[in-house]
């Protein structure tokens, strides 16, 4: 068996028999053990009581965090005219529209967030293989489909999260950085909580929201209680 290192084996002691903390606690704890060299970000796992295979049970929504995400976020716009000027002008990183197809084809993808106006959507329904999987095709459901671009890329741009169940229904997400305070990352970390418990589909049945756990991007994680971290069922 290999042997742990000096990081490994501190963090797996500080986490030892700790689960269903205070939030507070919880938060605190992390950050405490997010010793990397770099700013780690802090991420949030909720298991949910959800099959997403049903249609009555997909979960999905967008969540704008109170203190920010603290990352910089590339955000490409599909937009020609006017639309393509109010998008640069937000901030966009890459603005265009068969020319942007063709470069996302081409397997450039230099994006964290992709928007599109109405009329865009033939070209980038096109894409559908290529951003689908990776979550970034634009949806009217959480405002990225719009003729309204410079909100919707000054939202991208300033702490907006979006939300998807995965398969096994679970859901995860950034939620700060470990250098925000503590108070901080506890805001942002109910506000995306409540931002889920209100995305409740009709089909979900009994318990909804079954676990709650946070960690840091080389740290350990832990479990939340459920009510402390701001849920309901």
């Amino acid at each position: 068996m290999a042997k742990l290192g000096k990081r490994t084996r501190a963090v797996r002691e500080a986490f030892a028999g700790k689960e269903d903390l205070a939030i507070v606690e919880a938060v605190e704890l992390v950050k405490a053990n997010a010793t990397a060299k770099f700013d780690e970000t802090i991420e949030i796992a909720m298991n949910l009581g959800v099959d997403p295979r049903h249609a009555d049970q997909m979960v999905r929504g967008v969540v704008s965090l109170p203190n920010g995400t603290g990352k910089t976020v590339r955000v490409a716009v599909f937009a020609r005219g006017a639309k393509a000027d109010e998008a640069k002008a937000a901030g966009a990183d890459i603005v265009g529209a068969e020319d942007l197809m063709e470069t996302i084809q081409g397997g450039k993808i230099e994006f964290d967030r992709c928007i599109a106006t109405p009329d865009m959507m033939p070209i980038v329904g096109r894409l559908g293989k290529v951003l689908g999987p990776r979550n970034l095709m634009p949806n009217p459901k959480v405002g990225t489909v719009t003729m309204d671009v410079a909100q919707a890329v000054s939202d991208a741009k300033g702490g907006q999260v979006q939300f998807k169940v995965e398969k096994a229904g679970v859901i995860h997400a950034g939620v700060g950085k470990a250098s925000f305070d503590a108070d901080k990352l506890v805001e942002n970390i109910r506000a995306f909580v409540d931002a889920v418990a209100k995305a409740k589909p009709a089909g979900a049945k009994g318990t909804y929201i079954k676990k709650v756990s946070i960690s840091s991007t080389m740290g350990g994680g832990v479990s939340v209680d459920v009510a402390s971290a701001g849920a309901a069922n």
